[in-house]
């Protein structure tokens, strides 16, 4: 009983912290893939520098900062088109709906990461950031509708204040 009320208490808390199993990644990590890229950019091996852009690019959108995410964002959809296989083309739609993620645009999220389940449906990093974009939208509703009718409860409230002054 107690493990349960345990369980039970942890989800609430983790529902008004809106924490998440995507991982976050650190600045120095940035700037390590950055050199990398920059190296590999004066090599010859042209599958170095897709391996180098591709941990940037994951880096980038799993950056706290927003300017990371949306240049991460910008690297993954230049680099779509050229992908050389199915799997790295799959790689960079997840990717790309991470960014969005983290950039609070759910809708292209939930498409992109749709997308990817098509293609793999039991790929379990796409079904935990689908999870996670349910949750987060389903979050937003309660709120949503908390501050809606927290907002019609005081324009009744000064309504009915309004109309018992009048009296």
């Amino acid at each position: 009983m107690e493990a349960k009320i345990g369980k039970f208490f942890d989800s609430v808390g983790s529902f008004f912290s809106g924490g998440d199993q995507i991982p976050w990644c650190d600045h120095d990590i940035i700037l390590g893939c950055e050199r990398e890229v920059a190296e590999a950019a004066k090599g010859e091996s042209d599958e170095l520098k897709s391996e180098s852009i591709m941990r940037l690019s994951w880096a980038l959108v799993h950056s706290k900062r927003p300017e990371d995410v949306q240049r991460g964002i910008a690297m993954l959809e230049a680099s779509l088109s050229n992908s050389s296989s199915p799997l790295q083309q799959r790689e960079k739609i997840y990717l790309l709906a991470v960014g969005y993620y983290r950039n609070g645009e759910y809708s292209r999220s939930r498409q992109l990461v749709d997308q990817c389940l098509e293609v793999a449906p039991d790929w379990r990093q796409a079904l935990v950031l689908k999870k996670t974009l349910e949750d987060k939208i389903a979050k937003d509703g309660i709120i949503g509708i908390g501050i809606t009718a927290t907002a019609v409860g005081l324009i009744a409230g000064g309504i009915a204040a309004a109309l018992s002054r009048k009296k």
